[in-house]
């Protein structure tokens, strides 16, 4: 029988027969290196490929199993660690993803290429192993794919010993930072001599050379050594050409936040509703138990010095903090905030980094050298270890949702870390998603409520403007007589004004520009959706049609037409209204260069501009004390979108962007223009009730089996022939309908809203159904199939998408 250890490897072959480890056998001379979390090379059919290995085991094997060997180590110790790697499991399953995409998507981008290994000495060896491995010199760099296996296994042992230091590498060159460094002699003696030659007077040359003398043989970088000794670049020009040191150069970590200036802060004193919800959190960390705690809080009720002076406990602890924000857009505020609290200690990660940035930090946090990391969505998986506590910030947010493969939720992963760790996740949010509301009120989360704004601030006062009065007596313009008067207040007053244009979605939809209606189609009560290649409305949900009205049925008005405008047009028409405004436009076009987010926002907040104009980015996390207006020049947009949560997205969206106003001594003032007035969406949002929303909303939802009454699944399919993927669909429907028993409802198969893209087809089926895991066992025998379609056809599924868009 063999008794050794057997490798358990995912390989890097992504298909469903190979969805599941494969087990190898571990060449004796690796017995000691090899570890859960290592990537290898392996043979797998007629190739090599790369493998992670998720476990080690010791069962006995029969002598007629032939296994074949690991060829090769990749790493010198775990890139992976076993939290992770349980992680990983959890998440292919939840999401239908191959295991292999999950563990590489947890990794940065520079440990999913080919990388180099700097091995440096930083302790005793033999002066053989220095000779002969490292060719007489204190360092190597390597290409890791050339690493002998009996090398790789010395460097392991060293490693683990702590005699050297293993530095992964970008192995394109021209990401790794280089700066100037200058290296010590070791020559006591010579250095020795050379003191006694220098000139009493000349003093820089003493002190270079008594630093020399207490750091022999060691590496400073130049910055470093003009730091600590002041001295010029000439000195130490001059210094190396009397061989008391030599140039060389060093790597740089990448720090994104480098160029951050912040000022230290110190914790502001709570009032009584926050130190409630700080004392119920800290109680959770101290005692180490999972507890997921919903912080509902109006904006501006200072939701963010609860989550500050928690993960400082946290800290003052030893235990590490996991900071995430909805968006890269988001990032550079939170982090001003998070930095001046906890310094250096503070790590950021986000998909807005470079490739070196971002592996220059998750270096950071896998050594263990910060304390708190801030980021969005794959901010996620940071390597944390021994963690305290996980904050989720605007927690209802649809950007914690990955959209392409696989397709997790960083919030349903937060949760499942902290469960992990038996620590609290605060889920914070002004307008809590309708499922984390109501998840709060069976008691599944802890319930914390912020009912006042911090510093005695007061919400601003709303005022909606029926648009349909002004198109009525005015030529078309974005900008009622209401709002353009209180712009001109505000620019002679030298107050700043922020502008959002409503532009989420894509789908185009019709409304009656009199009355404000919206067709619907009359099964699912949602807006359709307007094609015109067929000059159809047309329902994705069930697969409803009608001709596009050219007369409202609601008021016989001719003035129904296709709805929407964009930024540009906007900002024309605010620079000929207001001629002296200093406006800046944030969207996706203005915003596109790296930082250029954050300096667009600085420079709003030196008081460089008059008009901060946006799309929803600008909703969320501004904090201006001088911003007393905020414009909603289209509250109308996401009402139209044929999806349920459209209601719930413009409540959020509202409300979020009313925050923006009266955060600091002066009343603020909201103008939201809309075509619907009477919405309950709008009315709610206009008057900061949240409650009241949530008791509206939730009797619709109940109304239309919707969520959180009913789980839902998302099955897509795509082909470049709408013939092929139309038939496809049409069997995928009725092989779920043959399987499925009453308690689920199946709608379509019908065309997406978005029914064409980049020349292929796509049609959707949604199902509901009230257990969770009902169709797990079901959807895997699916999404097995689906890997054997042929022809160019795609299919997907996705758990509680965000959209049916």
């Amino acid at each position: 029988m063999k008794k050794n250890p057997y490798a358990q490897i995912i390989v890097d072959v992504p298909t469903m027969q190979t969805n599941q480890p494969y087990t190898y056998e571990i060449p004796d001379y690796m017995l000691d290196t090899v570890k859960p979390g290592m990537r290898v090379e392996v043979p797998f059919g007629h190739r090599h490929v790369m493998g992670f290995i998720i476990a080690l085991s010791n069962k006995e094997l029969g002598d007629e199993i032939q296994l074949k060997k690991i060829i090769k180590t990749l790493d010198i110790s775990p890139v992976l660690n076993s939290e992770l790697l349980q992680l990983s499991e959890y998440l292919a399953k939840e999401t239908f993803a191959f295991r292999i995409s999950i563990l590489q998507t947890m990794l940065p981008t520079a440990l999913k290429a080919n990388y180099q290994l700097k091995i440096k000495i930083v302790g005793e060896i033999s002066s053989e192993i220095q000779q002969v491995v490292f060719n007489g010199l204190n360092e190597l760099v390597l290409d890791a794919g050339n690493v002998q296996n009996k090398d790789m296994m010395l460097f392991s042992k060293l490693k683990r010993e702590g005699k050297i230091e293993v530095i992964p590498k970008i192995s394109n060159k021209s990401s790794v930072k280089k700066q100037l460094a200058y290296k010590f002699s070791n020559e006591k003696k010579f250095l020795d001599q050379e003191k006694q030659h220098i000139q009493k007077r000349a003093a820089k040359q003493h002190l270079i050379l008594d630093f020399i003398l207490a750091h022999l043989g060691e590496t400073w970088t130049k910055k470093e050594l003009q730091d600590m000794l002041a001295i010029s670049p000439a000195s130490l020009n001059d210094a190396a050409s009397k061989k008391w040191l030599t140039k060389t150069t060093v790597e740089l970590l990448r720090n994104p936040l480098s160029d951050m200036q912040v000022k230290p802060t110190e914790p502001i004193p709570l009032n009584i509703e926050q130190k409630l919800a700080y004392e119920q959190i800290l109680l959770a960390a101290e005692k180490q138990i999972y507890q997921p705690f919903l912080l509902e809080g109006i904006t501006g009720s200072g939701k963010t010095e609860v989550y500050l002076q928690v993960a400082q406990n946290v800290f003052e602890q030893g235990k590490t903090t996991l900071f995430l924000v909805p968006e890269i857009s988001l990032t550079p505020q939170m982090v001003r905030r998070v930095k001046s609290r906890f310094g250096g200690q503070t790590a950021v990660l986000h998909s807005g980094l470079s490739d070196g940035e971002r592996y220059d930090e998750w270096r950071r946090i896998e050594r263990g050298e910060v304390k708190i990391v801030v980021g969005a969505r794959s901010a996620v998986f940071a390597p944390l270890d021994n963690l305290g506590l996980i904050i989720v910030d605007e927690e209802h947010e649809t950007t914690y949702k990955q959209n392409d493969n696989p397709r997790y939720n960083a919030r349903d992963v937060a949760l499942w870390r902290g469960a992990y760790h038996h620590i609290p996740v605060i889920l914070g949010s002004a307008t809590p998603s309708l499922e984390s509301r109501a998840r709060a009120h069976r008691n599944i989360y802890q319930f914390l409520k912020l009912n006042k704004r911090a510093g005695d601030a007061k919400l601003p006062k709303v005022t909606i403007v029926d648009m349909k009065d002004t198109l009525s007596n005015y030529p078309e313009t974005d900008f009622s007589e209401q709002l353009r008067e209180a712009l001109k207040e505000r620019l002679i007053h030298r107050e700043q004004s922020v502008l959002m244009l409503n532009r989420r979605g894509f789908s185009s939809f019709v409304m009656c520009r009199d009355c404000g209606y919206v067709p619907r189609d009359p099964n699912c009560n949602l807006a359709m959706t307007l094609h015109m290649d067929t000059k159809t409305l047309k329902c994705h949900y069930c697969g409803y049609e009608e001709s596009i009205p050219h007369i409202c049925p609601n008021c016989h008005s001719n003035r129904i037409r296709y709805y929407g405008t964009g930024t540009e047009k906007v900002e024309k028409e605010l620079q000929t209204l207001f001629p002296e405004a200093r406006i800046i436009r944030l969207d996706q076009d203005t915003t596109r260069k790296k930082g250029s987010m954050d300096k667009l926002l600085t420079q709003f907040g030196d008081h460089k501009a008059d008009i901060l104009l946006g799309t929803q980015m600008i909703a969320k996390g501004l904090d201006f004390p001088d911003v007393t207006l905020v414009g909603v020049l289209n509250a109308d947009t996401s009402l139209g979108l044929p999806d349920f949560h459209a209601s719930e997205r413009t409540f959020q969206l509202l409300t979020q962007v009313s925050g923006r106003a009266g955060r600091g001594e002066k009343k603020g003032e909201v103008i939201v223009q809309t075509f619907n007035p009477a919405h309950y969406a709008i009315r709610y949002a206009s008057k900061h009730d949240y409650e009241g929303f949530y008791r509206q909303e939730m009797s619709v939802r109940h109304l239309g089996n919707y969520p959180p009454y009913y789980y839902t699944v998302q099955i897509q399919a795509s082909h470049t022939e709408e013939n092929v993927v139309a038939k496809q669909m049409t069997q995928i429907g009725r092989w779920l309908k043959n399987n499925t028993n009453d308690d689920v409802i199946l709608l379509g198969p019908s065309p997406k809203p978005i029914a064409k893209l980049r020349n292929k087809y796509f049609f959707q089926i949604i199902l509901k159904f009230k257990q969770r895991e009902s169709l797990d066992d079901l959807l895997e025998e699916l999404n097995f199939r689906a890997q054997k379609a042929k022809d160019g056809l795609q299919i997907m599924i996705d758990r509680d998408p965000n959209s049916f868009l």
